[in-house]
């Protein structure tokens, strides 16, 4: 159903972003200054703060102009209101190189498209993510809306800093992947409801999918109360290019390379250090435990 009321819009974006589509969007920032609340971030954490202030100032809607890093923040910023989720609805403008969380809601990639969707203010509500963790001796949680990944992943972004993500772009990430695969890989154990699986990378899905329009868990639903797991028993180079065919003609894994799980509440858990990111983004080390909040992220769709 449409929204007919004036919808109180805050959109959070980084003027810094490269691309063509940063470019068109600066272009487009005139035009929606007279319709929204602009912020401009300039550094990491920016976009957290400024969606938890956004919260208690009333905001109705609150946008993550950018990739899905941008977009997790803005989600964390809501989440640190204890009824954030409650009080505002989550968008999206689309600006990253991948926009992995946009394509599994359909929200246009372009620009335009996006913003109509975001003015009609049509809302469904998906599971929440959270992750349980460790930080400085202390327990800490962070909220994730589509993906997390422990082993080979985490660690190429762990590897890539802000600084050279900004000015480099993919490149950044193409060469901590492979500095990434030259270390000795952890073995990371995913657990839930007395089972177990293993592997040298682990990704966990709320929606079907990973890295662009790959369908890495084809059984995923945002609003099934569940989360999947997807093992890699081995990273190596062989390993990954045995992988390659089917994943890049078909977007899909071959199943007898990979172990799956599911459930409500995985723990994963490594020997070693092994390091863990959410929607892309690095945020520490196993131990952790993801869950899900039954639909309790609001988020404006077409």
């Amino acid at each position: 159903m449409e929204n007919h009321f004036r919808v109180r819009i805050c959109v959070i974006f980084n003027p810094a972003a490269r691309g063509n589509k940063a470019r068109r969007f600066k272009k487009f920032l005139n035009e929606l200054s007279q319709q929204c609340a602009l912020k401009a971030t300039t550094a990491p954490g920016d976009a957290r703060r400024f969606a938890h202030a956004a919260v208690a100032t009333g905001y109705d809607l609150i946008a993550a102009a950018g990739g899905d890093g941008t977009v997790n923040e803005v989600l964390n910023g809501i989440g640190d209101d204890p009824d954030g989720f409650a009080k505002t609805r989550l968008g999206v403008l689309p600006l990253g190189t991948v926009n992995v969380f946009a394509r599994e809601l359909k929200i246009p990639l372009k620009l335009e498209r996006a913003w109509q969707v975001l003015k009609r203010a049509q809302e469904t509500k998906i599971d929440l993510g959270r992750a349980d963790f460790f930080e400085d001796g202390r327990t800490a949680q962070r909220y994730f809306m589509q993906l997390a990944g422990a082993g080979l992943d985490a660690r190429a972004i762990e590897l890539v800093s802000w600084k050279l993500k900004k000015t480099a772009g993919p490149l950044a990430y193409l060469v901590a992947g492979f500095q990434a695969l030259a270390e000795k890989q952890p073995q990371i154990f995913a657990s839930a409801d007395g089972q177990k699986i293993s592997g040298e990378l682990a990704l966990l899905g709320n929606g079907k999918f990973y890295g662009g329009p790959f369908d890495i868990f084809p059984g995923a639903d945002l609003s099934d109360g569940k989360l999947d797991v997807c093992a890699f028993p081995k990273v190596n180079l062989p390993a990954l290019l045995r992988l390659a065919p089917g994943f890049l003609l078909h977007k899909k894994m071959s199943e007898h390379r990979v172990r799956r799980l599911r459930a409500e509440k995985i723990e994963l858990t490594s020997a070693t250090p092994a390091a863990f990111e959410l929607d892309g983004e690095w945020v520490g080390h196993l131990p952790a435990t993801f869950s899900v909040e039954r639909q309790k992220l609001r988020v404006v769709v077409p």
